[in-house]
């Protein structure tokens, strides 16, 4: 019994100090609760106090910007008032133009008729004129005219006779003198350069020991090359070059390429030698291909099928007295669509018949016939119009020119084929043309020496200042002309230019 009171005593000491715990928490609590509801307090009269600022501060600037829309409105009705007022006003000076365009065009009206009315009473008056005037003479206005014109005709019949021929010459020298004009614009704006081609190619070698490669052991390879290619090749003592002779430029350069590839390898000997021609005839192929290309596409036609492109490039590897046939067409393209726009003719046509007027050349050696017919039967083949067929097919005579498009292809051809150095034959007789011109000027007194310049079409002469006088140049000047006139035939015209100059020296010693 007496030790269960000292645990009573104690039970009942926990459970005061548990009760005393929770009355101090609970107290605590409260506190906090207290200080936690003061602070939001605080924090809603701040925010109360902000935003009650925030509304005052919106209310001013609203205000403000009230005042600023009404100055802009009252400003923009001030505007539109103005613009009303001009509006108005250009409105009553238009109806004012009006009332008097219509006024004037009232009284011009007016005045047509008066017109009317008067050239109607003169007419009528000349009409009863004629009439009694036929009365009176008993000839009609037909019968008089004819009567007159007769008489005319009968007493100056010689000098109508000289006018009509004066005329007609007149006539024919500017219609001649206009297709000069033509021609020579068309030859001037395209002015193409043409170099003569050769039988032979020099290639270069990087050195002379190449040169006993290419003959190989007991002639073999150069003969296998030849063989293959079927072109000579000459081996000299030219240093440091071997030359390929071919009439066939297309064998020929199969030939270079052949040598060339050879050579980049260093070895050569037949099986070598078979690859590399080979290699060259594929290049070969596909230039001729892209060169037919080229030249549709410089002669700017389209829709053209690429197996007569092909046979239109094999023309780069064609000559014609030297002249090599694929430029010598592009040329005549060129020219023919400048005469065909200044004519007034079809210019594709006249394009496409340049372009393809020689194209049986490039099968000519095969196929028997004149490259004409033979470039006739190719276009038809290919479906070619039948227009383009006949401007192309009379540029050497062999059909008449039934259109004016032929006419041009064949002045365009004839017009390339006939250009100083395009072909060997024509160069020579370009030169031995200019030394006759040079050699008629030599031939007057008070020469000093002569030069024929611009191809042919003027030559200076210098003349001795002491032996010809001022009178005598422009004398001089007229008998040079005279005798080109009468001894040599030449296109177009020369200028004779005398030139007459006095030089006087001295020496201050």
């Amino acid at each position: 019994m007496e030790s269960l009171i000292p645990f009573g005593v104690g039970l009942l000491g926990v459970l005061a100090g548990i009760f005393a715990g929770y009355f101090l928490r609970k107290a605590t609590a409260k506190q906090k609760a207290d200080t936690l509801e003061s602070k939001i307090s605080k924090l809603e009269d701040e925010a109360k106090e902000k935003s009650k600022a925030i509304i005052e501060k919106a209310k001013e600037e609203s205000l403000v910007v009230l005042e600023e829309t009404r100055k802009e409105e009252k400003e923009r009705k001030s505007q539109i008032t103005k613009l009303e007022e001009h509006l108005l006003k250009r409105e009553d000076s238009l109806e004012e133009r009006l009332k008097k365009q219509e006024k004037d065009e009232q009284e011009i009206k007016e005045k047509v008729e008066k017109v009317k009315n008067v050239q109607e009473s003169v007419e009528n008056t000349k009409k009863e004129q004629l009439k009694k005037l036929e009365e009176i003479s008993k000839f009609s206005e037909k019968k008089a005219k004819d009567a007159v014109f007769e008489m005319v005709e009968q007493k100056n019949k010689d000098d109508l006779l000289e006018r009509m021929k004066k005329l007609e010459k007149e006539t024919n020298n500017e219609i001649e003198r206009k297709a000069k004009d033509i021609l020579t614009d068309a030859m001037q704006r395209f002015s193409g350069s043409q170099a003569g081609e050769v039988t032979t190619t020099t290639l270069k070698l990087p050195s002379d020991e190449i040169k006993g490669k290419i003959i190989g052991r007991e002639g073999r390879n150069i003969k296998s090359i030849e063989r293959l290619t079927g072109a000579e090749i000459i081996v000299d003592d030219t240093p440091g070059a071997v030359l390929i002779s071919c009439f066939d430029p297309i064998r020929r350069q199969v030939c270079k390429l052949a040598l060339e590839k050879l050579i980049s390898d260093g070895r050569i000997q037949p099986a070598k030698i078979e690859e590399a021609v080979e290699k060259a005839k594929e290049e070969i192929t596909k230039s001729i291909q892209k060169a037919g290309e080229d030249a549709i596409s410089e002669a700017k036609v389209i829709g053209v099928d690429p197996r007569l492109a092909n046979l239109l490039g094999r023309l780069k590897y064609r000559t014609s007295f030297g002249q090599n046939v694929l430029e010598h067409s592009l040329e005549a393209v060129h020219i023919g669509a400048m005469l065909a726009e200044e004519l007034g003719a079809d210019v594709k046509v006249t394009r496409m018949g340049a372009l393809f007027h020689d194209i049986g050349k490039a099968v000519d050696h095969e196929v028997q016939g004149t490259h004409v017919e033979i470039g006739i039967k190719i276009l038809q083949k290919f479906n070619i119009d039948e227009k383009i067929i006949l401007a192309m097919r009379s540029h050497h005579d062999e059909y008449p020119y039934e259109t004016i498009e032929s006419k041009i292809v064949a002045i365009a051809e004839s017009t390339s084929a006939s250009r100083p150095g395009a072909r060997r034959g024509t160069l020579e007789t370009y030169i031995r043309r200019l030394e006759e011109l040079e050699a008629i000027a030599m031939s007057h007194e008070g020469i000093e020496k002569v030069y024929a310049i611009s191809a042919g079409r003027e030559l200076r002469v210098f003349v001795t200042p002491e032996k010809v006088d001022d009178l005598g140049a422009r004398k001089l000047a007229r008998e040079i002309a005279d005798d080109i006139e009468e001894e040599l035939k030449y296109p177009g015209e020369i200028k004779v230019n005398v030139i007459r100059e006095n030089r006087v020296i001295e020496y201050a010693r």
